[in-house]
């Protein structure tokens, strides 16, 4: 037994040699610039293995990320072995700290793409430096580092008020469409919000994607408020199936039974969007609230 134990952990101490001298080969690959830019790309996809418990091959991988002058492909490729190195934080956190300082100055590299990405890291680990800059840019566009829309959906992973102000001032001056949605997403749990979530619920000319966002969240914010926005659309002959369909559940699963069974308008409403051309998806909502009421 003994034996076995020593033979067995014999194997596992070559195999780890082995693994180590692969990945070293790799990485001597990936640093080497005089290769193809394809070569060096394939080979740091195996960098993680080489940078398994060393500082210096981690730094080496850094290096790359940091370096303007390397081709942009192997800087992501290096972006991703050190994404995949980091899951190992024992490893890692020796060069923790400059990982994060490395990721801050590449948030102002010329480069959109790997702006976008390295902030995009930073926020999800609640970077400040990170969400201050993204700030900033939809304060002023002439330092913005991403598109308004980009910049309010990172925001989203750590959202203050100060976000909640940014979005609602990026609502004022009558964005694109991309970065409208955003901005509603952004806003979904901000009760000071509800007056522009009615606002666009009940807008026609809004986009219908943009109406079932403001309809989530009064849902979430202000239920009684939906409710009365979802009884005024069903009475609007002229309005659309789908956002009748979504007014309809509303007033299903949280309106007051007693008064919405005695509201002969809103039924005489319900009745005409079941028989109407309305298609049959929504006909079926509409004839469970009907059901649901005995009509």
């Amino acid at each position: 037994m003994a034996k076995h134990k020593k033979a067995k952990r014999a194997n596992a101490s070559k195999k780890r040699t082995a693994t180590k001298k692969f990945g070293r080969n790799a990485l001597a690959v990936a640093t080497n610039s005089k290769k193809a830019t394809s070569q060096r790309v394939a080979a740091l996809a195996l960098a993680p293995l080489a940078v398994s418990g060393s500082e210096t091959d981690l730094q080496r991988v850094l290096k790359l990320l940091a370096n303007p002058d390397e081709p942009i492909e192997v800087r992501f490729a290096a972006l991703d072995s050190l994404q995949t190195a980091s899951f190992d934080a024992a490893t890692f956190s020796s060069i923790h700290s400059d990982y994060i300082a490395t990721l801050r100055k590449l948030a102002e590299d010329p480069n959109y793409e790997l702006r976008q990405r390295v902030l995009g890291i930073l926020m999800r680990a609640k970077d400040g430096f990170a969400q201050k800059k993204l700030l900033e840019g939809l304060k002023n566009p002439a330092k913005a580092l991403l598109l308004p829309e980009k910049a309010l959906q990172l925001l989203s992973y750590d959202v203050h008020a100060e976000a909640y102000s940014a979005a609602r001032a990026v609502l004022k001056k009558r964005p694109n469409d991309d970065a409208k949605r955003e901005a509603l997403r952004l806003l979904a749990a901000d009760p000071k919000a509800v007056p522009i979530f009615e606002k666009v619920l009940r807008d026609k000319k809004e986009l219908r994607e943009n109406r079932q966002i403001a309809a989530s969240a009064l849902h979430a914010l202000d239920p009684e408020k939906l409710q009365s926005q979802a009884r005024k659309i069903l009475l609007d002959k002229s309005d659309y199936a789908d956002i009748k369909a979504t007014s309809l559940t509303a007033l299903e699963q949280f309106g007051d039974d007693a008064a919405l069974s005695k509201d002969k308008a809103l039924m005489q409403s319900v009745n005409r969007f079941k028989s109407g051309k309305t298609p049959a998806k929504y006909k079926q909502t509409a004839r469970r609230f009907l059901s649901k009421y005995g009509q």
